[in-house]
């Protein structure tokens, strides 16, 4: 991807999310995030007094857990403006994830839900979450499944006039994803998926047909990582 190419993704993204931010609020709002939300918490990291990244932090959802979980600092870094200002309980700072505006060994743990797959560059952006992590710090990250993308399922959600809108997002394979761990001198702890009619079987409108089609198919990816 050139840099013109890696420009217009992060802008497209932006302007995606600016559009989703009134209509976003700061917890999980539908089944596969409150899905997501119950896998993330079953591999959370013990952060009381720790000073913790909410990496992509949209409304602060996360940053809003690491509170209540006794973090001694939360940070929260987002590239969209609407979506960092309905953020509380944290120190908020505008940036893009793929080059942080954070010292080296500065976080005990790093958390991103649902979000690595705005990361143009999937090496880069576990590089750069490396160098800002302390020694034996953590990293609990979620996305999209590459599987569910595969299989034309896309990220999308209705604005405030009701139209449909398509949230650009690239697809890092299991394996890439794995690889860019170890390249950064990461350890996995644990991998997890969140699969339709399985981990997610919550209803909701059409839930039964959704269920049957895609029963078994992996929807969220769960990876705890250390240094």
């Amino acid at each position: 991807m050139t840099s013109g190419d890696t420009a217009a993704l992060t802008a497209n993204t932006r302007a995606a999310y600016e559009r989703w931010a009134p209509l976003y609020p700061p917890f999980p709002h539908n089944p596969l995030m409150r899905a997501e939300q119950a896998a993330m918490l079953g591999l959370w990291p013990d952060v009381r007094g720790r000073c913790v990244l909410d990496l992509a932090c949209g409304s602060g959802r996360y940053s809003q857990l690491l509170v209540e979980h006794r973090a001694g600092q939360v940070v929260a870094l987002d590239d969209c403006a609407p979506m960092l200002a309905q953020v509380s309980g944290a120190d908020r700072v505008r940036g893009t994830m793929m080059s942080l505006p954070f010292a080296s060994d500065t976080f005990d743990a790093v958390v991103c839900g649902l979000a690595i797959g705005h990361a143009s560059d999937i090496a880069s952006w576990m590089s750069e979450v490396a160098r800002v992590l302390k020694k034996s710090g953590l990293l609990l990250y979620s996305d999209f499944h590459p599987a569910a993308a595969r299989a034309g399922l896309p990220r999308s959600f209705k604005d405030q006039e009701d139209r449909q809108v398509t949230v650009p997002h690239s697809r890092h394979e299991l394996a890439d994803q794995l690889q860019s761990v170890a390249a950064a001198n990461l350890n996995v702890e644990a991998v997890r998926e969140v699969r339709a009619g399985m981990e997610l079987n919550e209803a909701f409108k059409q839930s039964a047909e959704f269920y049957r089609r895609w029963h078994g198919l992996p929807l969220v990816l769960i990876v705890r990582a250390r240094k």
